[in-house]
């Protein structure tokens, strides 16, 4: 099909100004970049709650076997472009998952499909709805040395507190992200996108998001120090080193 015809087969979604012109200028220009079989537009342009410098993300399925990402402007809105094809989106669907944070699956399982003219598009965006359904079960071993991390960036902050408090509230930043994270995974929940962090934690653990909000939000290095302590209490239980054993693992060319 030519991209006349193919345009002709597209649904779009209503959209307010200027989103509805960008968006359709997006999918002109991608159907004369590649030959796609499939489009779908997700974001929070789509979920109707854009923030002001939000974009649109267009996953574009195709059947060569190249893949790339583009960022442009259409009607000054920015556009993220995802070009793949669906051996290569069943392996993000895969790793991306193994990992806790899902966002090919949430893109294609929320997204709105403009153009579907292969039926693999329908099966990727079925695979997506069932791994998002499906809550994570994250290795015990990694949720383990995900801890040990967290537990040692604490600690550099503490090491370094009095010589040095800017570093340590570098260090303290990076501790609390990642017991965030900790968090998450160890409550059989995917890790949501960095925007809805804290809120999804406030809806978790109301007492946990408290103290999260607190500590992105105070200057003075005690009190920085003070809630991240609190924080590690809630989630990695501990501040510093603790004991533990990996599993022993063979290795190749002994």
């Amino acid at each position: 099909m030519n991209s006349t015809s193919l345009l002709s087969a597209c649904i779009f979604p209503d959209l307010p100004a200027p989103y509805h012109q960008a968006l359709q200028d997006a999918v002109r220009f991608i159907l004369t970049y590649t030959d796609p079989v499939g489009i779908i537009a997700a974001g929070t342009i789509l979920r109707g709650s854009p923030d002001p410098s939000s974009d649109l993300d267009l996953y574009v399925i195709h059947l060569l076997p190249w893949r790339q990402r583009l960022q442009k402007f259409f009607q000054g809105v920015p556009a993220e472009i995802f070009i793949n094809p669906p051996f290569q989106i069943e392996r993000y669907l895969v790793e991306e998952c193994s990992e806790g944070r899902p966002i090919t699956a949430h893109m294609l399982a929320t997204g709105h499909i403009i153009l579907a003219i292969d039926p693999v598009v329908h099966s990727l965006h079925e695979r997506a709805v069932q791994l998002l359904a499906a809550p994570p079960e994250y290795p015990p071993e990694r949720l383990t040395f995900l801890r040990y991390g967290t537990a040692t960036i604490l600690e550099d902050a503490l090491d370094v507190a009095i010589r040095d408090p800017a570093t340590a509230s570098l260090f303290l930043g990076n501790a609390v992200s990642e017991m965030l994270r900790y968090f998450f995974l160890a409550s059989h929940r995917y890790l949501p996108r960095n925007k809805d962090i804290l809120r999804t934690v406030d809806e978790l653990s109301p007492e946990l998001g408290s103290l999260a909000r607190q500590f992105f939000l105070v200057v003075e290095y005690p009190e920085r120090q003070r809630l991240a302590e609190a924080i590690a209490d809630r989630t990695i239980g501990v501040h510093g080193f603790f004991e533990w054993e990996g599993i022993p693992e063979t290795l190749e060319g002994s």
